[in-house]
This record gives structure tokens, sequence and C-alpha cells, in this order.
């Protein structure tokens, strides 16, 4: 069956149809030249290639409470991503052939979005032993992101052999940088306000200070190197300053780092408590400019859904993380492109097309052009949706975003050339 998509505007171009058949673009023609089975009218609306996530808890295996690949696939195809990268602190941890594979399956199964296993470094994120990391890269799932997301790699010979074996087979290492000495009982950022507040500051250095020696072992080593959910100033300064030398170092940002600031924190609300932490203003600046220089060269959701009883609880007992699947491209036109600190080619190359390389995702994060995979994001950057939790089709509702109007809608979106979502509802 052949689609035709009237009238977008790749990137916020001048308008064509793109045909779809088989799984692929087709054709680009004139508005009105493409002939297919079905038609959709886009007349106004932009298109981008699919956005692919990096960073995504979907849960399942253990905590279906929480969420499950089903549900947080439907939640990312609603955001417009047609690929999703699930992170490996699930329970059993995705830290063995079996469990990745388990993931797959379940992901090809649902059929919405392509769920990549992201596979642990250590044997259940213990941080003492390397994992099944090769046996993982050889399996069905063809694991290239490994990642202890939710702890660090703090040990440096282990996180030097982790590089090593990776670099066999072109993967990669996802730190999550926290060293866990300075940040034990950490409540949200370091400064004035959390002595004010009594809580416990998470000081940046503890973040800074990880990426600084892992940067230098990458050199070392001539291996792969990603940087989770980078979150102050002086981390961006290191990931500068390492790119300028050379080191094969990339990075993520997530929207809420790009939005969110830690006065929220003054309400005790535990919605916004995240790892890292929201930081400063200043923070936010320089993490927004980084994005633009391509010293960031990602935008990563970090979806981490909780069920209600781990989030509605005094804060010192609230379980860290938030949902933002679904309006990642929202904060992203906010703080990015209505501040023109974005085109909307750059916005496809941070929220595709880099996802897509650092992933070494074939299939994913091409231009739209005849021949490439027919997986695309149909968009309006001029649409504010308020932000309704009945909305989220998350199992959890943890969003920081209810009650905020965002710009910004997805309309549709093609997956492998079949619509899976159609006027902003799952098909």
């Amino acid at each position: 069956m052949s689609i035709v998509l009237r009238g977008l505007r790749p990137y916020g171009e001048q308008p064509a149809d793109l045909v779809l058949e088989e799984g692929r673009i087709a054709d680009v023609c004139a508005p009105g030249r493409g002939v297919g089975d079905e038609v959709i009218e886009c007349d106004g609306l932009i298109g981008l290639p699919g956005f692919v996530d990096l960073h995504t808890h979907l849960r399942e295996p253990g905590r279906e409470d929480a969420e499950t690949i089903d549900t947080g696939s439907h939640a990312a195809a609603l955001g417009g991503f047609t690929c999703v990268h699930a992170m490996a602190n699930s329970s059993p941890v995705a830290d063995t052939a079996g469990v990745v594979e388990q993931v797959w399956r379940l992901g090809q199964r649902c059929g919405l979005v392509d769920v990549r296993p992201v596979g642990a470094v250590t044997v259940g994120l213990g941080g003492v032993q390397l994992a099944e990391i090769g046996a993982m890269a050889h399996s069905a799932a063809a694991v290239r992101v490994f990642s202890d997301d939710g702890e660090c790699v703090h040990d440096p010979l282990l996180m030097r052999r982790a590089l090593e074996y990776v670099k066999i087979f072109d993967g990669v290492i996802a730190q999550h940088a926290q060293d866990p000495r300075l940040t034990e009982g950490a409540q949200m950022n370091e400064g004035a306000l959390s002595s004010r507040l009594g809580l416990a500051g998470w000081p940046a250095v503890a973040e800074e200070a990880i990426i600084a020696r892992d940067v230098l072992l990458a050199e070392h080593v001539g291996s792969r190197l990603h940087v989770c959910h980078v979150s102050t100033a002086g981390s961006v300064e290191v990931l500068r300053w390492a790119k300028a030398r050379g080191v094969p170092v990339t990075a993520e940002v997530t929207p809420h780092h790009l939005l969110l600031t830690e006065e929220l924190i003054a309400g005790y609300d535990p919605v916004y408590k995240v790892n890292p932490p929201l930081r400063s203003q200043e923070d936010v600046e320089a993490l927004r400019h980084a994005v633009a220089d391509g010293t960031i060269d990602a935008i990563a959701t970090d979806h981490a859904p909780h069920p209600r009883e781990d989030k509605d609880c005094e804060w010192a007992a609230a379980a860290m993380g938030m949902l933002g699947l679904q309006t990642a491209f929202g904060v992203v036109v906010e703080t990015l492109v209505a501040t023109g600190l974005l085109t909307l080619r750059q916005v496809a190359e941070r929220m595709s097309q880099a996802p897509a390389r650092i992933g070494r995702v074939a299939n994913q994060g091409g231009d739209l052009v005849p021949g490439a995979p027919a997986n695309i994001t149909v968009v309006d950057t001029i649409s504010r949706t308020d932000v309704r939790a009945r909305d989220l089709v998350s199992k959890s509702g943890n969003s920081p975003y209810v009650g905020m109007a965002l710009p910004g809608r997805v309309w549709h979106v093609a997956y492998e050339g079949r619509i899976t979502v159609r006027d902003g509802v799952v098909a």
C-alpha cells in the first residue's frame, strides 16, 4: 500500500508530496503530483525524520506497574518518536542476551516504534563485574549502546575495560556521570537554595569530575563514550575541551534540563525530583547554547515513569524521575526553536539523526529524500497545547508539564511506511 503525505513542508521549507511505499520514501514531488492508495492532507504542516530517543525507561520486565513496552511505545509514538533505546535498569536487569532479546521482541510485537534495548555495563548494575557485553552485542537485538544508567560506572579500571570491550564492535558506553561519594544523601542542586530549603546539596562537580575522567579514558582507549543527561555549565566546558582534542565523545541533554530550574523545588513537590537534579538558570542557558553550537549532540528524554505511590509522598522518600516522551518536542520548540537557537533542520539533527548515529541504528535518522526509510514525523510549531494528565498514555502520571501550555504538536507519524499516529491519535 502506498501513502501520499500531500503538501508537507520538509524541515519547514517548500511544500511537496512525499510518497511512501514498501517502507521507503518512494518519491518527493511537487504538491498535487503524488499518487498513492491513500492521501493524507498535510497542508502547512512540517515534516521531520522520526525522532530517536537514546534514553527511555520502559520498566519492563519487572516494573509493569510503572510502564510496559506497550504503553511506553504508545507514548513514544504520540511524541513523534519512531525509535527508542530502552535502558537496562529493569528487573531483571538487561545484562544478558536473554533479557535484551525479550525487550526487543516485545517491542517488535507492539510495532509502534523500533525498541532498541540498552545493555547493562556491569552485572546487575552493581559496578563490580562486566556484564555479558559480547553476547548482547551478537544477540538478535544487536545491542550497541551499553549503560548502567541510574548508577555510575565509578570504578575507573572497570570503565576502561568496558570501553576497550565495546570498541571491538563499534559500540558505545553511555555513562551516568555521578560520583557516588559526592552525592550520598543528595536531594537537589547544591547552592543557596538547597541551604535555605534544608535539603542536602548535589554538587555540580560530582558530574563534571566523572565526565573529565571518562573523556580521558576514552581518549586513551580510542573508544566511543556517550554522556547521559548533561546538566551543568561546567560539564559543557569539559565536553567542549574534549571535543577540541578530538576525543570520541558525544553527549545528550534532557528537555527538562533545558526548561525547568531548581526554583521549582521550593514547593517540595516530588514531581520535580530527578537525577541529575534540576539546576540553576545559568546552567539552563549554558545547556541551550551547547545544543545550539553542537557541543551537546542530542536531546534525549530520560522518560522515567513511576507509579503514584513512589511519587506522592514526602520529598526525601520520593523516587527520582519524570515523564518526557509525549512532551519532548514541545519543550524543544519552546526552548530552542522559539528562541532562535535552532532551525528545524537542526532539530532533526539533534532529535533524530545524531541519536541514530550514536546508537548505530541504520534504518533511522535518514533525510527526507527518495530511498530513505519512511520514518517521518509530521508536526506544527504554532499550536499551543495544554498538557493534561488525562492525555498522557503512560501508565504513570509523573509529568512536570501538566498544567503548562507547550507549543508545537505532533499530528501524524509514519513508522516503516505505516501510519502509526493519525491526527494526534495512535492509529
